[in-house]
């Protein structure tokens, strides 16, 4: 009886190890999910839904004066994840939705005065990398082009003149924000052109800002005169170290550097990831409401380097499946993602940064919602 009472522990015991780790494995498992809750269901679904309020805003009486940002990086993200899907009649969509920019609605394509607005060659970039059209490149390289050109007396303010002379951008402000503007439009030059000067200028400005900017915990205040980890800031530079290590060349100079701020960083959010999968309007104050865009754009990050290889699946993994899957959990009916915060200006005040209002369906929230799907996916 007693032997029989130890073959059945034993096997008890196995059977719950063997589960365990099939769980664990599971767990950090970045392919397989359950129905509904794959990258290829979510991200046409969203993909679909800025389809359609875009086309609503540009083509009412009165369309938005010029593109702006959160629109730039969500039509960059519907781009990848219809490349990445290889969702033909997606991809056209997209296109036929921009081509009017080429034409009579050329005045809402943002002047690249600054780095909210010079983004926008990211998007002419993919479309000239997924079409080959010669149009969508030379709009790119306006911007590109143009966020290095020595500035002019208008723009030669503050220290302008001085960041150019050392080779960097003349839009350089060392504001957390910039490490997705500035270096996405340099790194998707770099990928449309084979040209390594932009991928090289993306490289040196993102050591400037991790020399100026990280902390010791490998999180970021808004601003130096800011001392709160904010979330979607810290998103901004989190997504901006990921793109460009997706295409950096390995003997690049500045390359450990970069990959040393961004393992810095993702380990300081991996300590600070809620139980629930999600990050926070304040990264490390846990009484601070749940964050959809700087969540979406971490997980990025960590689904990023789970991929390629820089973090460990068996840590990483987890973290990164979790999150997503908490992530989608915030689409409402209609696809909008819920608990967007506002757009953010810098202050230091600790309750102006709760306060911030939660916006639904807020492109910068639907924005890292396709990044993730796009980079599940790749």
């Amino acid at each position: 009886m007693k032997t029989t009472l130890q073959l059945l522990a034993i096997l008890l015991a196995f059977q719950f190890n063997t589960g365990f780790a099939q769980s664990s494995k599971g767990d950090a498992d970045l392919s397989n999910w359950p129905k509904g809750k794959s990258p290829q269901e979510i991200g046409k679904l969203v993909a679909e839904r800025f389809i359609a309020t875009e086309q609503a805003v540009l083509n009412r009486p009165t369309p938005p004066k010029t593109i702006i940002y959160p629109m730039t990086c969500t039509w960059y993200g519907a781009l990848t994840f219809a490349k990445e899907s290889k969702d033909k009649p997606l991809a056209e969509q997209l296109v036929r939705l921009f081509d009017p920019l080429l034409g009579a609605k050329s005045s809402a394509i943002p002047s690249p005065v600054h780095v909210d607005a010079t983004v926008f060659g990211a998007v002419p970039f993919e479309l000239y990398i997924q079409t080959k059209e010669n149009r969508y490149l030379e709009l790119g390289k306006r911007s590109a082009d143009n966020q290095w050109a020595k500035p002019d007396s208008a723009r030669a303010k503050g220290d302008a003149l001085k960041f150019w002379e050392k080779g960097l951008s003349w839009q350089t402000r060392l504001w957390i924000d910039d490490m997705f503007m500035i270096t996405a439009v340099q790194t998707q030059a770099y990928r449309a052109t084979g040209d390594v000067k932009y991928i090289n200028r993306a490289a040196k400005e993102m050591v400037l800002y991790l020399d100026s900017l990280q902390r010791p915990n490998g999180l970021f205040y808004h601003a130096p005169d800011v001392p709160f980890y904010w979330g979607r800031g810290n998103g901004w530079m989190a997504v901006g170290m990921s793109e460009i290590l997706r295409s950096l060349p390995k003997d690049n100079p500045d390359r450990p550097r970069i990959m040393a701020g961004y393992k810095k960083m993702m380990a300081g959010l991996l300590k600070n990831q809620a139980a629930t999968g999600m990050w926070r309007q304040l990264i490390d104050d846990p009484q601070s409401w749940e964050e959809t865009s700087g969540t979406g754009m971490f997980t990025f990050a960590m689904i990023t380097g789970v991929k390629n290889g820089w973090l460990d699946k068996k840590t990483y993994g987890p973290a990164a499946r979790k999150a997503w899957l908490a992530l989608i959990g915030y689409l409402d009916e209609n696809h909008d993602i819920r608990e967007v915060c506002e757009g953010t200006n810098k202050k230091n005040d600790h309750q102006y940064y709760l306060d911030r209002k939660r916006n639904v369906g807020d492109l910068h929230g639907q924005a890292p919602v396709l990044w993730c799907a796009s980079a599940l996916l790749r």
